[in-house]
């Protein structure tokens, strides 16, 4: 077996008898390492075995040289156990069992299988833009009616849901002290999002909305009867209470009353909900109580089966105070109305949801003129959201008296010379 020696006797040469490779060993921080050069030629194999000294060197003097010995670093798997542990006994009762599901799925699915195997400390700012390529490049939930071959990326708001998952495992390595600090995850190149106005009906789509879903309970077989009348209440509820489609999901009849409210005069739905944000007050609009008596007078459909002869159907049940409003799921039936209606996408092509009723009703009330702070706290969300996905309606509340003042031509005289043709 041939030997040789480099820098100094610091680092050795060697092949072996079965190996047409050089092999390069050295001593370095007390622990010894070896390598195969991959090199054929000496000369090769001397400047390969320098350049991997220099490196080993340069890895101890940083800390970042990993000993044999040395126990093994926890993993970004490990920590993402250990936040799942956390998180779910933590925010037992204050955060939905969806929730949570949201980030076990996110992790499950995209997080672990890039990040899994990798020692916490090297998920640096550029690995963690390296992973938003990689997503970019996946593909994401397609459109319906998408053309033939196209293929469409997670959109920005699923990344960005990711890295908040991403970003919670990390602040649970820095408690535990596992990583110094948590790096920023801000995305470099787009630090504010284009302002996109998320789906809703405008007034004259919202009464498209409405009387097509009357017709279609007028026209619809005796089965599905009842199902669709829910669904037309359905779309008059939401339009005047601004409720989210989980928090209405949630709804029993004791949590809504019906008041005569002492400001207006008018009778109002004061509705107790639960849903997102928690436990919270909704003060409806008066044209959900009219909506809301006819539910109360519907009768719940009852199991019929086969009569026998003489046998009388079983007696109609009205709605009991512990029966959900809205039971069951008419998602299909919506979409099939918002689909023959036209309705299903707004101009931007954006499909609408259940979800845009609210969008409706809040950019409704913002039309008329109603006070932004005030429609916040009744749909238990912030001015700072309303302001960024309704921006389109904001004009309706700016006072043009208090923006377009102008100073009187004798104070203007004062500080600028302008001539008599200027306009202001």
């Amino acid at each position: 077996m041939s030997n040789h020696e480099i820098l100094g006797g610091r680092v050795q040469l060697f092949q072996r008898p079965n190996s047409k490779y050089w092999q390069c060993s050295c001593s370095v921080g007390g622990q010894q390492y070896r390598t195969s050069t991959k090199e054929e030629r000496l000369a090769s194999a001397k400047s390969f075995a320098e350049d991997w000294f220099l490196g080993l060197l340069g890895a101890e003097r940083t800390g970042e040289l990993v000993k044999k010995d040395a126990p093994r670093e926890i993993t970004f798997a490990d920590v993402a156990e250990q936040f799942m542990l956390e998180y779910e006994t933590i925010t037992e009762g204050e955060r939905s069992r969806k929730w949570v599901e949201g980030y076990e799925i996110r992790l499950r699915l995209h997080l672990l299988p890039y990040f899994g195997d990798m020692p916490i400390s090297q998920i640096t700012e550029g690995r963690v833009q390296d992973y938003r390529v990689h997503r970019a490049t996946q593909a994401g939930r397609q459109p319906k009616n998408a053309p033939k071959g196209y293929i469409k990326p997670p959109s920005r708001s699923t990344i960005h849901d990711e890295i908040v998952a991403l970003r919670q495992v990390l602040k649970t390595a820095a408690r535990h002290g596992w990583v110094k600090h948590v790096p920023n995850l801000t995305p470099p190149y787009k630090s504010q999002g284009k302002i996109v106005h998320r789906a809703w009906f405008s007034p004259n789509e919202y009464k498209e909305l409405y009387r097509a879903t009357r017709e279609h309970a007028k026209t619809i077989s005796p089965r599905y009867k009842w199902n669709a009348e829910q669904l037309h209440d359905f779309v008059l509820f939401m339009g005047n209470t601004g409720l989210r489609p989980d928090e209405v999901k949630l709804l029993q009849h004791r949590d809504v009353a019906i008041v005569k409210d002492g400001a207006t005069g008018e009778r109002i739905l004061e509705i107790e909900v639960r849903g997102k944000r928690g436990v919270g007050y909704c003060k409806s609009m008066p044209g959900a109580v009219r909506v809301y008596e006819r539910m109360l007078a519907r009768p719940m459909p009852q199991p019929q089966g086969r009569l026998r002869k003489g046998e009388e159907p079983p007696p109609a049940i009205l709605p009991k105070r512990t029966d959900l409003l809205f039971p069951g799921s008419n998602l299909k039936m919506f979409n099939q109305v918002l689909d023959k209606a036209g309705l299903k996408y707004d101009r931007d092509g954006q499909p609408r949801t259940s979800y845009s009723l609210r969008h409706t009703y809040i950019c409704l009330r913002l039309m008329e003129g109603a006070d932004i702070y005030q429609i916040a706290k009744n749909c238990r969300t912030s001015v700072e959201m309303i302001e960024k996905f309704y921006a389109a309606h904001i004009k309706n509340t700016l006072d043009a008296r208090a923006i377009n003042v102008r100073r009187s031509a004798q104070s203007r005289d004062k500080y600028e010379n302008h001539d008599e043709d200027d306009e202001y």
